[in-house]
């Protein structure tokens, strides 16, 4: 058994606390969950560190830690640093590969190691990381088994 991760926006960590998690994973929906969430099985330390390594170049051992919203003994609501999704807001087709390359070779880190596959993530967080700044939302995980 797998855990699942469903990225979403939220005004603010009260409303994230307040994520319908009596439902089931594919009827979450919504505007805090923002229609444009996303689920993934990528932890959310490591994509905040595939985002912060990559992108503004920090060791590994210095990115921040996710700040834990609600923890429930059937789930859990983290808020992830707003510093993981501003950078990629701004930046361009090179820099996203140039991103996904230097991830791909980190040693000693948890995630896909496949330069193309975090290619292909990080421009799926570019597009939520526009979305959340829209919306004027942060960055939120909901973790369930």
């Amino acid at each position: 058994m797998g855990v699942t991760y469903k990225y979403f926006g939220a005004p603010n960590g009260a409303t994230a606390a307040r994520v319908p998690i009596s439902m089931r994973p594919e009827e979450l929906g919504g505007d805090e969950l923002g229609m444009g969430g996303m689920f993934s099985k990528i932890k959310p330390e490591t994509m905040a560190a595939m985002v912060l390594t990559g992108i503004e170049g920090i060791p590994l051992h210095r990115v921040p830690p996710l700040e834990l919203v609600v923890l429930h003994p059937d789930y859990a609501v983290v808020k992830l640093p707003t510093t993981v999704v501003d950078p990629l807001r701004g930046i361009g087709e090179e820099s996203v590969g140039a991103a996904a390359f230097i991830w791909s070779t980190v040693p000693d880190r948890g995630g896909p190691g496949d330069a193309f596959r975090v290619y292909q993530l990080l421009h799926e967080w570019q597009d939520f990381s526009h979305r959340l700044h829209e919306a004027g939302h942060q960055p939120y995980c909901l973790v369930w088994p």
